[in-house]
């Protein structure tokens, strides 16, 4: 599987059930769904029924298991009795598969989207965050993670506010 933004599948079913899985909302941030994420990979079918691949934003996220629920209850609504969701850790995850509809939704649910691109390797540089309400660069990090592991909590120096930050991984 390729490191890059997965795309609709061309053949006209796959993209059916493309659409299918891409409504699926993530439980933790229910403004995005896992086509915005970019952790729907891909959608194949076969003899063996539907396969929808999809890929964590951590090993270790707790909301894998109702999304993969998720995907296969808005599969048997649909009418797709055979279908199964496989989880692939590799390649990882990055914000960078994330799409600007889902950064756009991110800033106006009050969650302030990844900025720059994912790096190779350890890369230390300073960060501004523009804080989602008022748009100010003065925000500090309060802590490393926030509500969930993928974000960070920041607050602004200018209009006091707390948010969360989606980190850039």
């Amino acid at each position: 599987m390729a490191t890059t933004v997965a795309t609709r599948p061309a053949d006209p079913e796959a993209a059916r059930l493309w659409d299918i899985a891409a409504t699926v909302c993530d439980p933790e941030i229910p403004v995005l769904t896992i086509e915005d994420l970019g952790i729907l990979r891909n959608v194949e079918t076969g003899p063996e029924g539907v396969v929808v691949t999809i890929t964590p934003t951590y090993s270790g996220c707790p909301a894998m298991d109702s999304i993969r629920d998720d995907v296969v209850t808005a599969m048997v609504t649909q009418g797709v009795a055979d279908v199964r969701v496989k989880m692939v850790l590799n390649p990882a995850w990055t914000t960078d598969w994330m799409t600007d509809a889902g950064k756009a939704k991110l800033e106006e649910y009050g969650i302030a989207p990844p900025t720059g691109k994912a790096a190779a390797g350890p890369v230390k540089v300073g960060l501004s965050v523009k804080c989602p309400q008022c748009s100010s660069l003065k925000t500090q990090e309060l802590t490393r993670f926030g509500s969930t592991s993928c974000k960070a909590l920041y607050v602004c120096k200018d209009c006091k506010e707390p948010f969360d930050y989606f980190k850039v991984h």
